[in-house]
């Protein structure tokens, strides 16, 4: 599985037809509301502050492999001039859907979050990064193209996992006992660390497959493409699959900003 990017699409694809949690559009009296300054938008699965966003009316915002037809619409309902960038062409499909059935002003394109050379340097105000990197193999290329295709003094606000949630065996028969066996370490990779039954058994049901990266890169990466970290938050997973999901918050948020 050399070529995962392409796994990861199709996989994506199949997702989104089948409706998952990041693949529900926002309704309309959602859009609606947001139109009329009444809105929240979700990177973690609880809402962020909304001086994490500010005032984004005429602002050039990119949301980043945050395809689904949630936060690029309310940013558009705000006013925002907005791109949706995502490798899934049926994410991207919610997107135009929803900007067709409200009237949005929304721009969709597809591609790979890690390549961003189709878009110009210093041309965006704010990028909105989702839980996403984790389907990419070295995160530190985002951090990179994000640097670049921001202005100066521009925000990016992005979230993933907490790389904890790589480490525990996940054998149902633990999770049952409520018990943590460690059997990864990070960072962690399906086509690395996964038996080769194990990955075979994956792929063969169109499961995406995923990085684990170390906070080094997630957090640290973020500063060496030259971003400082202005603002952070942790979020608990409402529906825990893994059994440390229980005994700490999972999620993480960063705002930085492009010096």
């Amino acid at each position: 599985m050399e070529d995962f990017i392409k796994h990861n699409q199709k996989a994506w694809d199949n997702q989104a037809k089948a409706n998952v949690a990041w693949s529900q559009p926002v309704s309309s009296e959602i859009v609606q509301k947001a139109k009329q300054g009444e809105w929240d938008l979700y990177v973690l699965p609880t809402p962020i502050a909304k001086d994490w966003i500010g005032e984004v009316k005429g602002k050039k915002v990119l949301c980043l492999a945050s395809a689904g037809g949630q936060q690029g619409p309310i940013l558009a309902a705000l006013g925002a001039d907005v791109l949706v960038y995502d490798l899934s062409e049926e994410q991207l499909l919610k997107d135009q859907m929803v900007a067709e059935r409200d009237g949005l002003e929304l721009k969709i394109m597809q591609g790979d979050m890690g390549d961003l050379s189709a878009l110009e340097a210093t041309s965006f105000d704010l990028i909105i990064h989702p839980i996403s990197n984790l389907y990419i193999d070295d995160v530190n290329k985002v951090w990179k193209e994000c640097f670049r295709v921001l202005k100066q003094g521009g925000k990016l606000i992005s979230s993933f996992y907490n790389p904890i949630v790589f480490v525990e065996d996940r054998d149902p028969a633990l999770k049952e006992k409520g018990l943590i066996r460690p059997r990864f370490t990070i960072p962690y990779a399906d086509q690395t660390d996964l038996s080769p039954i194990e990955l075979q058994q994956k792929i063969d049901r169109g499961e995406a497959l995923v990085f684990g990266h170390s906070l080094q890169d997630l957090i640290g990466g973020q500063t060496k493409a030259g971003f400082a970290i202005i603002a952070y938050e942790e979020a608990w997973q409402p529906n825990p699959r893994f059994v440390i999901d229980t005994y700490i918050p999972t999620f993480i948020a960063t705002q930085s900003i492009k010096l």
